[in-house]
Parts: C-alpha cells; sequence; structure tokens
C-alpha cells in the first residue's frame, strides 16, 4: 500500500471515531484539508518508519522563499543520513507547543535549546532538540519537478543572505508583500 493510501487509511479511521460534533476538516476549495493537529502525528508516524513524505505547504511564514498552496516540502526523519544532524541555518519540523507544528528555519541552538524562525516571520519560537519531528531534504517550489536540495548551493547562498538581512527583514517582507505580490501575482 502506498504511503498516501496509508496516511488516507488512517484519517478516515480517526473521522469515523470522531464522527459527532466539530470536524478538524475543511472541503472549501480544491481536495480536504485536516488541521495540523490530526495531519502532521500521522506524517511524522510515517517519516518516523523510514519513508519520505511531500507535503503542500500552507502559511507565510516562510516567505518570500516558499509560498502557500505553491510549494511542496520534502520530509524525511531527523538525523537521515541525506541530511545529517539539524544545524543552525536548516529548515525543521518541530512541535513548538503540543499539538502545534511549524515548519521553520534553526537560527540559534544552545545545548538542547533551540530557536526557531520562519523567514517570513518577525518573531521566534523556542523549542528543544526532542521537540524535532522531521528533517526536510529539499522544496519544490514554483511548480519545479526539480527539487532544490537543502544541500544544495541554490539554497545555501539564500539562507546565508536572508539570515543576514535580518535588521531589515519587516521591510524587505513589505516590499515583497505590497509590492512584489501585485506585479506578480501567485498563481
Amino acid at each position: 500500500m502506498s504511503i498516501f493510501k496509508r496516511i488516507l487509511a488512517k484519517l478516515k479511521k480517526w473521522l469515523h471515531k470522531h464522527d459527532g460534533g466539530e470536524r478538524p476538516v475543511s472541503t472549501k476549495g480544491r481536495g480536504v484539508k485536516f488541521e495540523n493537529k490530526l495531519f502532521f502525528p500521522i506524517i511524522i508516524a510515517e517519516v518516523n518508519q523510514g519513508h519520505t513524505v511531500t507535503i503542500n505547504l500552507k502559511g507565510r511564514s516562510m516567505r518570500p522563499f516558499l509560498e502557500s498552496d505553491r510549494d511542496k516540502a520534502v520530509l524525511t526523519r531527523v538525523g537521515d543520513p541525506r541530511v545529517g544532524e539539524p544545524r543552525v541555518g536548516d529548515p525543521i519540523l518541530a512541535e513548538v507547543q503540543p499539538d502545534f507544528y511549524v515548519l521553520h528555519r534553526i537560527v540559534k541552538m544552545e545545548g538542547d535549546e533551540v530557536t526557531l524562525m520562519g523567514d517570513g516571520n518577525l518573531g521566534y519560537e523556542h523549542c528543544k532538540k526532542q521537540d524535532f519531528r522531521a528533517s526536510v531534504i529539499g522544496f519544490y517550489r514554483k511548480g519545479s519537478t526539480k527539487l532544490d536540495s537543502v544541500d544544495g548551493r541554490k539554497w545555501r547562498i539564500y539562507s546565508w543572505w536572508w539570515t543576514r538581512l535580518r535588521p531589515i527583514r519587516r521591510y524587505l517582507l513589505a516590499a515583497y508583500r505590497y509590492i512584489w505580490l501585485n506585479i506578480f501575482r501567485l498563481k
């Protein structure tokens, strides 16, 4: 059985158990959307079994490099030899609070304490190393079928520049949002 079918079967099983009251599901637009607190534990279980999982990205916290409903992330288990142990600058899926998951960049690690920040955010999240749930191998951006690896030259150059522009990030993000996106509408 494919990973997609296993994940879908687990989600359907959960829905049958919780058929009364509020459902953590939305069918607005294309496809079915599940809340993160339901979706990510199943994805994490698949990753921990050694599978590689590709997910559609949601939210604006990784702008301007990654866009919601356009780009995809390829996840693997933490410490996978393809990406090594997480280090500063790497994107990571972490559970920063119970049932609250973020896919953000590691900006600081001191012992077990970790500080995360989305590229499109101005604030930080904090967690511990044991809160890491999955590492990112790379991203499919702008509908491309070619993976942008997090170990690739393109990602490393982008990461180096963007992390050093933190003092003026607020202005760059405003220009991106109000000028760039209005000129080049996202598909």
